[in-house]
């Protein structure tokens, strides 16, 4: 890629039900960990790789979402207003594709949190997309050793960076992080109702399009009350 991607998607619609009873009164997005909101982490992410134009989806306390993600003065934020209909991932990101424009840009999900190795995920990312070969490249991590995770993963990774699904019930090498670069020509033919990315990703792996890109430095999957304590000591530790 010769330039990093100038817009990108937050997906920030989800109802938060594992992180109950935090999520009772505080969306998923705006929860803390090391003083600051996942989002606001995510925000700082896509600012630092020089990201200008972020487009949000709301639904779940979408008011609380839409009033701290306006208060950001580098990034001009667009609102995808989901409070009517919750579209999944994939949906919500068609529904948003006018915002984002013609060209690659970046997708993560609110809750995306990693500590950084010694060069920034995002631009890694944004050197790594070839539009030639790819509808979609994913920042990976280890299935075993992220902080908070302890699902079986989601990918196999090849030699040449292609992605394949893991095959149940075996545990795969790698999980989605949850941040991506993807082309719009992901979603050609897409429907406009509610669908999960997942069948676009699996539509690229047929065509293998779909490629993967392992992460320097630690994910940290907050995904329940307790992983924020977990999240908060990984952070504590990288300090020392």
């Amino acid at each position: 890629m010769t330039a990093a991607p100038a817009t990108a998607m937050i997906l920030a619609a989800g109802l938060g039900r594992r992180m109950r009873p935090i999520t009772a009164t505080t969306p998923k997005p705006l929860v803390e960990v090391a003083g600051r909101s996942l989002i606001e982490h995510v925000l700082d992410r896509l600012d630092a790789a020089g990201v200008r134009e972020v487009v949000v989806n709301v639904h779940y306390l979408a008011e609380l979402v839409e009033v701290h993600v306006r208060r950001r003065t580098r990034l001009a934020v667009t609102i995808s207003d989901e409070r009517g209909r919750l579209l999944d991932t994939g949906g919500a990101i068609v529904k948003a594709l006018p915002h984002l424009g013609p060209a690659p840009f970046f997708v993560a999900n609110s809750d995306s949190f990693w500590i950084e190795g010694t060069r920034p995920n995002l631009a890694r990312l944004a050197a790594t997309w070839d539009a030639d070969a790819m509808d979609g490249l994913l920042m990976l991590a280890p299935t075993v050793g992220s902080v908070g995770y302890s699902g079986s993963g989601d990918f196999d990774l090849a030699p040449d960076g292609r992605l394949g699904r893991r095959r149940d019930p075996r545990i795969a090498p790698f999980v989605y992080c949850g941040v991506a670069v993807l082309s719009p020509a992901l979603f050609a033919g897409a429907p406009a109702g509610p669908f999960s990315l997942n069948a676009l990703f699996d539509r690229a792996i047929e065509a293998g399009r779909l490629y993967g890109m392992r992460m320097d430095g630690v994910w940290l999957h907050v995904g329940t009350p307790d992983a924020i304590g977990q999240a908060e000591a990984a952070i504590r530790h990288s300090a020392d």
